[in-house]
């Protein structure tokens, strides 16, 4: 099983997931045109998607599934509420499966667990998606970390989790104004650096091996600062991280246990 992120942050978010040749995309907040070539960048063919995974109604979430759409069909998946409101939306006719908030079921071969975020939309999920052992968890556009969410996310090996700010940066910014800041800052708007990290820090003891930081603020965060931050919670613990960025795809990350080349010594005789 191996994860990566198409593109993230303000601009729009995506990411795909995929074992034995079978591909999820969780949110389509890109361009239709940005979707497919990223996908293509990845290796893979839009027309192996076998479900858009969304986890809310936000314009950075769902901005190229209309387009999208057009040229390929694919089921959206999406809670009750926030399939009733991008329904509404939308001009192209799809494939809808609904669940509720908390379900979790069965979809093209993946196992799939879906937790409430609290979040300022209508009905805001995130997503842990298994096949077999692997778990990869994906929460993006969360105020805060509650029990449920730390509960929903213990044992996923790979995540892909929102580190929207930086908080230094957010309080000096002179370009957002108060109500703004507060909103992004409140118990249903962003995670910072630091409340990535704690959460980071409680799932690494659990099995987490590669995160992806993604939703970083332009100017209100960076890369750098967002990893450091992470790395200093976990001193002591081995794990893989990067930030995600708006312009270009991460590299896939493999959750595949790596086998010592000695292995193949010992079984060969080598």
């Amino acid at each position: 099983m191996r994860f990566a992120v198409l593109g993230s942050g303000s601009g729009g978010n995506s990411t795909v997931v995929e074992s034995e040749g079978k591909y999820l995309l969780v949110d389509a907040g890109l361009s239709a045109k940005q979707l497919g070539l990223r996908l293509e960048a990845l290796g893979v063919n839009p027309e192996k998607l076998t479900g858009i995974l969304l986890t809310h109604e936000h314009g950075d979430h769902i901005r190229g599934l209309d387009v999208f759409l057009r040229k390929w069909r694919v089921p959206i998946v999406a809670s009750v509420m926030t399939g009733r409101v991008v329904q509404e939306g939308l001009k192209q006719q799809a494939e809808w499966v609904a669940f509720e908030a908390g379900q979790q079921f069965s979809w093209e071969g993946f196992e799939i667990g879906t937790f409430p975020l609290p979040h300022d939309a209508v009905e805001p999920v995130g997503y842990v998606i298994s096949k077999g052992e692997r778990r990869v968890g994906v929460a993006t556009d969360l105020g805060h970390v509650d029990a449920q969410v730390l509960r929903a996310l213990k044992g996923v090996e790979g995540l892909v989790l929102e580190a929207n700010y930086e908080w230094g940066m957010l309080e000096a910014d002179t370009k957002r104004p108060f109500s703004t800041k507060q909103r992004i800052s409140s118990q249903h708007g962003h995670l910072s650096n630091d409340q990535a990290a704690d959460l980071i820090a409680e799932l690494v003891p659990e099995g987490l091996k590669r995160v992806v930081l993604g939703h970083l603020s332009s100017d209100c965060n960076c890369p750098v600062k967002a990893c450091e931050v992470v790395r200093e919670r976990i001193s002591g613990h081995e794990l893989e991280i990067c930030a995600a960025s708006q312009n270009e795809v991460t590299a896939w990350q493999s959750l595949e246990p790596e086998v010592d080349p000695a292995f193949y010594g010992e079984l060969f005789g080598g």
